[in-house]
């Protein structure tokens, strides 16, 4: 492994930074505010190639990886304007559908995931299951008449939904009971029985959470991804692309917020010098720095190894990658916060509003308490705790 960049990377970084800064903080605080979404962006994205670097070259994609999608994740977020679709979308649906999907399914999706016309959202978490995927009661079951499928649960918390045009939903099978055998479906959000309404949340974005009802929804048989039998296996394809996005997502947010606090640290002049020759302020921004390129090598890391295809070593990097991306930002946006003042919690300094953001991370797609579950159980093997 190489932690290097070659020059595509290089380049790829490069002009994805140049797009994103067109855009900036204010764009995506103007359109959260007012209730917009970021399609400017995410179309530019897309025209350029960005979306679908790792969608295979033969469906019109970059045929790239997961550390070039990471890259372009993180230098988006790292501009101020996070696409939170990109974790949704183009890693964990793109993913899924392009190592586990039919034929047809790779035709119809793929080449619209690589140039950004197609958005579809992801549906797992129940009201009722929180981060036990075993209790998830979202059920598929053959149609009697044999017209397909019929879909009938709740999920809870999807982002999205309101601006894709279908939703992958995590089900469970009929019948099946104990062990999560789970069965993913390609859902069109205008299916008859499909409903959804938002969240309310305390955080500012575009991008909105809703709860999903299914109510005896009608699926033709095309639309199970991966057979009756490959679900397991399926889902975890999108699973880790997911963590790592995230933890590229945090790692620019965090970028952008110790920018921030550095520029005013060292342009804020109190009791006649800058405030950041002072280790008060100093000292909290450097540590935040040092904490944020480790998280953005632990990223970097697991990306590799699920591009190499060891999925085993991909699966406890890119636990370690979200967790350790997700302290960062956590601590890098508090010093940029604290080094502004007051004026850290004013909206146009453009760092206050970060904090629901990066606190975010800290929770989902999945807590740091069930990493560390994770770790404990499977890399330090202690006992399960839960």
């Amino acid at each position: 492994m190489d932690l290097r960049e070659t020059d595509e990377q290089q380049l790829l970084r490069k002009s994805v930074a140049a797009m994103a800064a067109k855009y900036g903080h204010e764009y995506l605080i103007d359109k959260a505010r007012t209730g917009g979404k970021t399609t400017e962006l995410w179309k530019e994205a897309g025209e350029n190639g960005y979306l679908g670097v790792a969608v295979p070259a033969e469906y019109g994609g970059g045929g790239a990886g997961m550390v070039e999608l990471s890259i372009v994740a993180e230098e988006i977020a790292a501009a101020g304007c996070p696409l939170l679709l990109i974790v949704v979308s183009p890693a964990i649906a793109a993913t899924v559908i392009a190592t586990s999907g039919t034929v047809d399914q790779k035709e119809r999706w793929l080449p619209r995931f690589a140039d950004g016309t197609a958005k579809m959202s992801f549906a797992i978490t129940e009201p009722d299951a929180g981060s036990n995927s075993h209790n998830i009661t979202t059920t598929a079951r053959r149609d009697p008449d044999g017209k397909g499928w019929r879909l009938s649960g709740t999920k809870y918390y999807i982002s999205g939904v309101d601006e894709t045009e279908a939703t992958l939903v995590v089900a469970r099978l009929e019948g099946a009971q104990g062990t999560l055998r789970p069965a993913m479906f390609i859902v069109p959000t205008d299916t008859p029985g499909m409903t959804y309404q938002p969240i309310e949340m305390a955080i500012q974005s575009p991008e909105k959470q809703f709860t999903v009802f299914f109510d005896d929804a009608l699926l033709p048989d095309d639309a199970l991804v991966g057979g009756e039998e490959a679900g397991l296996a399926a889902l975890f394809a999108g699973l880790n692309p997911e963590r790592i996005t995230v933890a590229a997502y945090s790692n620019g947010l965090a970028r952008y917020a110790l920018r921030k606090g550095t520029d005013y640290a060292r342009d804020r002049t109190v009791w006649k010098a800058p405030i950041g020759s002072h280790q008060a302020i100093a000292h909290p921004l450097a540590k935040a720095h040092v904490e944020v390129e480790l998280a953005r090598m632990a990223t970097t890391r697991a990306a590799w190894f699920y591009d190499a295809g060891d999925h085993a070593a991909a699966g406890e990097a890119a636990n370690i990658a979200k967790y350790a991306a997700a302290e960062a930002a956590i601590n890098a946006v508090d010093a940029a916060v604290q080094a502004h003042g007051g004026n850290g919690m004013a909206v146009e300094y453009g760092v206050g509003t970060l904090i629901g953001a990066v606190r975010t991370a800290r929770i989902a797609p999945v807590s740091r308490e069930m990493i560390l579950n994770f770790i404990a159980q499977h890399t330090l093997g202690l006992p399960r705790s839960y």
